[in-house]
């Protein structure tokens, strides 16, 4: 596969990287991991307001950039490689995604809201169970009166503790519909979850008879694409996030001195970088055809998902571990930030499903 980033593209994400290394250093970071919410809704409404990046995978119609896949991996990756706290993944690759697919006019309601940063949005996926929940089967919807109402819990919902609105798949009339929930309406509540990872938040979420807008009957299919497209993004997540603990790795083995020498001069440090380095670049190369055979669905798209979602997971986590273990003692202490990219990398393996899961589904895939 030859694949080179256009003009627009590479400069999309110097314009990121710009900003994020201006407006959400590490201090920043642990400043805002340790708020109850975990996110700064200022930064968000500014990365809205210069740079309209909620709106990046958003039709022109609704005020977004209308840019693609490919386009969205690459602020993916910027934003692993700062771990910046910012509700992105939940709202433009999970929420977003859902309405762009569905059927509903609520996309002229929510999407221009998205866009401007005024709205933080999620999409629940896991039940109470832990497990993906994506034929709904862990809520129930029912309809009184031309209003539906879902009852339910939904687990590890990314940023659910602070989202504007909820989808939420649940079962009805025997199918798998999809609904939209508000924050503010009667019976919903939301409790934050204590994960490892500090840097991005998880919440329960309980429906109880609460009220809910339908926005596709028939959300099979609708949910498996934003599986797909999640699964994608995540992908390039990690392979921004392998790259900044392969940099920190390679940085410190160069200036870290011991019996007289750089640490990087010996063959055990050497042979950690180079496998980092091997490890990531295959990576890449997986998540890269995975952002284009969504953009271009060719008949193998379920393979390379698979393929990328494995690949990617393991690189993220060698690069985390390896990263520690060449800082040596600074690199698991708290001040240093090595730690928070670990936790990342841990938190990120589970979160559609581990390198097994993902393994076994492309088994099936192709035949063994």
């Amino acid at each position: 596969m030859d694949f080179v980033y256009t003009d627009e593209q590479n400069d999309l994400r110097a314009v990121l990287c710009r900003y994020l290394a201006d407006r959400s250093p590490q201090e920043v970071v642990r400043r805002v991991m340790a708020t109850r919410d975990g996110i700064d809704r200022d930064q968000w409404k500014g990365l809205a307001d210069e740079i309209g990046l909620p709106g990046i995978a958003v039709p022109e119609e609704f005020g977004g950039a209308g840019l693609g896949c490919v386009e969205l991996g690459i602020s993916l990756e910027e934003f692993g490689a700062a771990l910046a706290c910012l509700p992105f993944f939940s709202t433009v690759v999970l929420a977003t995604t859902a309405l762009l697919a569905s059927g509903s006019d609520a996309k002229t309601d929510w999407l221009p809201r998205i866009v401007s940063g005024e709205v933080v949005a999620t999409l629940a996926l896991t039940g109470a169970s832990g497990r993906l929940d994506l034929d709904g089967s862990a809520t129930t919807a029912t309809q009184s009166g031309g209003q539906w109402r879902l009852s339910g819990q939904k687990s590890f919902v990314l940023d659910g503790h602070v989202a504007d609105i909820v989808l939420a798949p649940a079962r009805a009339a025997g199918r798998t519909a999809l609904f939209l929930v508000e924050a503010t309406s009667p019976g919903l509540s939301t409790q934050p979850q204590s994960t490892m990872d500090q840097t991005r938040r998880f919440a329960t979420v309980h429906l109880d008879a609460t009220p809910a807008r339908l926005l596709d009957a028939d959300a099979a299919a609708l949910l498996e694409h934003v599986r797909d497209v999640a699964i994608t993004a995540l992908s390039a997540e990690q392979i921004g996030g392998a790259q900044r603990c392969l940099d920190m790795a390679v940085d410190y083995a160069k200036t870290r001195l011991q019996f007289g020498r750089q640490i990087g001069s010996f063959q055990a440090i050497k042979h950690k970088c180079a496998d980092l380095h091997v490890a990531a670049e295959s990576a890449k190369s997986a998540a890269y055809a995975a952002a284009i055979a969504i953009t271009d669905n060719p008949e193998d798209l379920a393979e390379i998902i698979e393929v990328a979602a494995s690949f990617c997971s393991e690189a993220c986590l060698l690069a985390g571990h390896e990263n520690i273990q060449i800082h040596g003692g600074i690199g698991f202490t708290w001040e240093y930030p090595a730690h928070l990219y670990y936790k990342r990398a841990k938190s990120s393996e589970f979160l559609f499903g581990d390198v097994t899961y993902h393994r076994e589904i492309l088994a099936t895939e192709i035949g063994l």
